[in-house]
């Protein structure tokens, strides 16, 4: 199975958990069976692994996310960068080339597309390896995935398939509707669009040739913010006579809000927290290592993490974006492909960071031209390259680095150190990357 799993936005509606570089399919809150917990990405990565363990996974995604998903999945996974956000046309045309151009896809092979969040259970993988291998040998052009609705949602829009067979072929798309208009739907036998599309791959790159125009992979990755922003819908489904649905009917959710989010919760506690007994229907994940004590709470959510806390009536959680939006602040937690980073101070002319390496792991050779640092390792061992020269550290070792000083840290085991930047306008930006030697 080649399957793409997009991975866009910044999941604002999860606040404070979420940010621009950590998007709601990172957060770790789905219990595992060793007892730790692993993100929406390490559910649907290894669900898929369950059920095709050849499978060709490829995850469609902006450039803020790459260091998080290679944290994640590590580095067998492929990852096809969007330059931008363009919405989902530009995306899926941006990686049915990357599987052609860059990872040697047969354009007569079948392509399944699905969104990175699912909250489901194995039988979705499962019929999305049905719907890929039927995709391969139908006369239709695209075989989309419908799921049989439970409730007449206004979230999500519909496909009125033709009959009620498994496989249809497609009568109309449906906007978000009313609950009134959405009962109607349903009474047609109407299916909630899932996102989810399958095709030869040939296909959809005959249709973005057709209405983009370009080389190849390069040259569509060069000119991609020059795209107009459309989805696979409007673009490609909508206009398509040679359509088919496969009706789904097992357990689907779109975990977008902390609502829904906390009902696939398995524990009503994450972190550190206390309810008490006059607590009702009250979920907490906290991120902090401080105790986060509950009283007499009531349909209420509460998140606490480096980036801010959260409490919140449940329903009302639903409204958090446009207060989200109004936010202005330094990014104080981050996953990096070499590890992780958490802000713990800021001041005017400083910024404390935890920075936290995994083994075998190291950051990029680098020089700051506006800033000093100061390295303090609190845990584990490794060694440092400054201006090309290498030294062995250890717990209790402290490393000066001026600006304009060349530099490195490599971890040797699980390595912990805090960082003090020093110096006027400290910003990311202040970062030129070098070659190491």
């Amino acid at each position: 199975m080649n399957i793409v799993l997009l991975s866009g936005g910044s999941g604002k509606r999860l606040w404070p958990l979420s940010n621009d570089t950590r998007s709601k399919q990172f957060i770790k809150i789905f219990k595992t069976a060793d007892g730790g917990y692993e993100s929406m990405v390490q559910r649907v990565y290894r669900q898929i692994r369950s059920v095709d363990a050849d499978a060709q996974v490829t995850i469609a995604t902006a450039k803020s996310q790459v260091s998080a998903i290679h944290n994640q999945l590590g580095d067998g996974v492929g990852i096809s960068v969007e330059p931008c956000r363009r919405d989902t046309f530009p995306a899926i045309a941006l990686a049915a080339a990357y599987l052609r151009d860059v990872r040697g896809i047969p354009e007569q092979e079948a392509v399944v597309v699905c969104p990175v969040d699912p909250y489901v259970n194995n039988d979705y993988f499962e019929a999305l390896y049905t719907l890929g291998k039927y995709a391969a040998g139908s006369d239709a052009n695209l075989v989309l995935m419908g799921i049989e609705p439970t409730y007449p949602s206004e979230k999500y829009g519909y496909i009125i398939p033709k009959d009620k067979e498994d496989i249809s072929s497609v009568e109309v798309f449906k906007e978000k509707p009313t609950q009134e208009k959405a009962r109607e739907y349903i009474s047609q036998g109407a299916l909630w669009n899932g996102g989810v599309f399958a095709f030869r791959l040939g296909y959809v790159l005959r249709r973005a040739h057709e209405l983009i125009g370009f080389t190849g992979y390069r040259d569509l990755f060069a000119k991609y913010d020059t795209l107009q922003k459309i989805s696979f819908d409007y673009a490609v489904a909508e206009h398509e006579r040679h359509i088919e649905v496969m009706r789904f009917g097992g357990m689907w959710k779109d975990i977008g809000t902390w609502n829904t989010l906390a009902e696939a919760m398995e524990n009503e506690c994450i972190g550190k927290a206390i309810l008490n007994d006059q607590c009702e229907n009250v979920h907490v994940i906290n991120e902090l290592n401080v105790p986060v004590l509950c009283m007499g709470l009531k349909d209420m959510v509460v998140s606490a993490s480096p980036e801010g806390i959260l409490v919140s009536d449940k329903n009302q959680s639903s409204y958090i974006k446009p207060y989200v939006d109004e936010i202005d602040q330094q990014i104080m937690f981050a996953e990096k492909s070499w590890g992780s980073f958490q802000v713990i101070d800021i001041e005017e002319n400083s910024m404390t960071i935890k920075v936290t390496l995994n083994a075998g792991h190291q950051m990029n050779y680098h020089r700051h031209e506006r800033r000093d640092e100061i390295w303090t390792v609190t845990e584990g061992q490794g060694r440092t390259v400054i201006d090309g020269v290498e030294r062995q550290v250890g717990a209790g070792d402290v490393i000066r680095m001026p600006a304009g000083t060349a530099h490195t840290v490599i971890a040797e085991t699980k390595l912990q150190l805090i960082e003090v930047q020093i110096g006027q306008g400290i910003s990311v930006h202040d970062k030129i990357k070098m070659k190491l030697e």
